[in-house]
């Protein structure tokens, strides 16, 4: 694989820890502000909100822009929020300094999953993706854990001043290992909504806001399952969490070359085994044993399917490769809240905090259910049916994505 996927996986590493790393340290920066823990949480749902307005705003603003401009420009944007973060005085600015910091999340992820694909043959593209990918689980097994204690320790402000340091890092690494990329053909936005108008686009947007929910469902409300269920303390719930990130990582890991030779197989196979494990939790989270392991599992089903999803809609979105991968990552914010939402409302309801795992079972299964729906229309377009299937994105911008 080529040097500059980690350039962009340091990036992705970077990103992964400033958004995760405040679920740790809500506490700390609670009482710092002297705000209270529901108001405190304010500071993740801005980031992710920013995430949401970002990706496609700031995608569609870099149209006419080379790829590698705009990777780098994120990352200012990123080590600018997270200086502002580790500065801000009051919980309105840190309010404001956090939803900077989500804005260039979508837009980097997606515009560096185009640009992590044409640096490979197109038979290899969702494992270059994947690579990608890897920081930002990679993130979830080192970045969170020891930006946690690093805030515990000295202050969350240092925190956030690491990750800002990570950030020029990766800005660096960018601009010193990423190959120049061709300036794109001219483009209109009209051009670029097109593909939204096709379903595919849309059956993929599907699979991941109920497909990935269900991750979200459940790891919304992993310590305190893992604290008043599985009867951990909370110092080893934090070696749990790495857990989990494992499992990202090794799912994303095995994921890519998967994705690869058989994309559509992958999804269905990876949604199924999420739903199972989800199930698998409700009873798992009982045994001090068998928990643990059943996390491992759920983090690798739950991420194994990415890099399929994110070659899929590269597939689909010919005519705006990077504003639908961009809008993926709006999508996966949107189903990061209804995860969260929808496990909170069942143990709201007395249902108990197990219940969320089984809910994450059935958004898994509604995914699925699109994931087979886009793909039976996928196989009636082959047979002659209505619509023209896709030849895939390479092919069709190919002198918009050339390495020069």
């Amino acid at each position: 694989m080529p040097i500059a996927l980690l350039a962009l996986a340091v990036a992705a590493f970077g990103i992964g820890t400033t958004e995760f790393v405040m679920m740790g340290l809500l506490p700390e920066v609670a009482a710092d502000l002297a705000v209270s823990i529901p108001d405190a949480g304010g500071y993740i749902s801005l980031y992710a909100l920013g995430v949401v307005i970002g990706a496609p705003v700031l995608t569609i603003l870099g149209m006419r822009t080379r790829r590698k401009t705009i990777l780098l420009s994120m990352l200012v944007l990123f080590t600018v929020g997270n200086v502002l973060s580790a500065f801000a005085p009051t919980h309105g600015l840190l309010l404001a300094a956090r939803f900077v910091s989500g804005l260039p999340h979508g837009t980097f992820f997606g515009i560096g999953a185009v640009v992590a694909a044409s640096l490979v043959p197109v038979a290899k593209r969702a494992r270059a993706i994947s690579t990608m990918f890897l920081g930002l689980t990679v993130a979830n097994v080192v970045g969170v854990p020891v930006g946690t204690l690093l805030g515990q320790a000295l202050g969350w402000r240092w925190t956030f001043g690491l990750v800002a340091v990570i950030g020029v890092a990766a800005l660096a690494a960018v601009a010193a290992l990423v190959p120049a990329q061709a300036k794109p053909a001219d483009v209109s936005l009209r051009g670029e909504l097109r593909a939204f108008t096709r379903p595919q686009v849309w059956l993929a947007f599907a699979v991941v806001v109920f497909g990935f929910a269900a991750t979200f469902s459940f790891y919304s409300y992993i310590k305190p399952v893992l604290t008043e269920v599985t009867g951990y303390t909370p110092t080893a719930v934090t070696v749990l969490l790495a857990v989990f990130g494992i499992g990202m990582t090794v799912g994303t890991a095995v994921g890519g070359p998967l994705a690869d030779r058989a994309p559509m197989t992958t999804l269905y196979v990876f949604l199924t085994a999420l739903a199972g494990c989800l199930l698998l939790f409700v009873g798992t989270a009982h045994s001090m044993v068998l928990a643990p392991v059943t996390v491992f599992l759920i983090g690798a089903t739950g991420f194994a399917a990415i890099p399929s999803i994110q070659a899929r809609i590269l597939d689909q979105a010919v005519e705006a490769p990077a504003l639908g991968s961009a809008s993926i990552q709006s999508t996966f914010n949107i189903a990061n809240s209804l995860g969260a939402y929808l496990g909170g409302l069942v143990i709201a309801g007395g249902f108990g905090l197990t219940s969320p795992s089984w809910v994450g079972a059935l958004l898994a299964l509604v995914g699925l259910g699109f994931a087979v729906l886009s793909g039976l229309l996928e196989r009636r377009q082959r047979h002659g049916g209505p619509g023209t299937p896709n030849t895939g994105w390479v092919g069709a911008r190919e002198a918009d994505i050339r390495i020069g």
